[in-house]
């Protein structure tokens, strides 16, 4: 097996692990979600949205480094780096925009809304 079959191989484990990232990570969600229901717990929608919205969040990151793998290690022309760079920032974009959607804040702001350092969530 030679270098460049490795390297495809395990974008496409990473691939593979960012689509399932975002399909186990609705399912629970999903799940979730009708257990609050039929419990009659609420909110529901805006748990629900959080949880696959990061879900998605989680298979975006590891679908943009399989491209940066694949595209760095096996085919680094010119014309590959320029797709990767417009693919990278379509999804960090969609990653931002998801990121507002969920915390009501941008990615470098703290949770009073104020710019700052960044705090890790628990």
């Amino acid at each position: 097996m030679e270098f460049r079959d490795v390297i495809e191989f395990v974008g496409k484990v990473i691939d593979g692990a960012g689509v399932a990232a975002i399909l186990v990570g609705a399912v629970v969600a999903s799940l979730i979600a009708l257990l609050r229901l039929v419990r009659k717990q609420r909110p529901v929608y805006r748990p629900y949205r959080s949880q696959l919205g990061r879900s998605i969040l989680l298979g975006l990151e590891l679908l943009v480094a399989a491209d940066i793998i694949r595209t760095v290690a096996i085919t680094p022309t010119l014309e590959s780096v320029a797709v990767l760079a417009g693919i990278v920032l379509i999804r960090t974009f969609l990653s931002f925009s998801l990121e507002l959607e969920i915390t009501g804040r941008w990615p470098w702001q703290t949770r009073g809304g104020k710019p700052g350092a960044a705090e890790v969530d628990s």
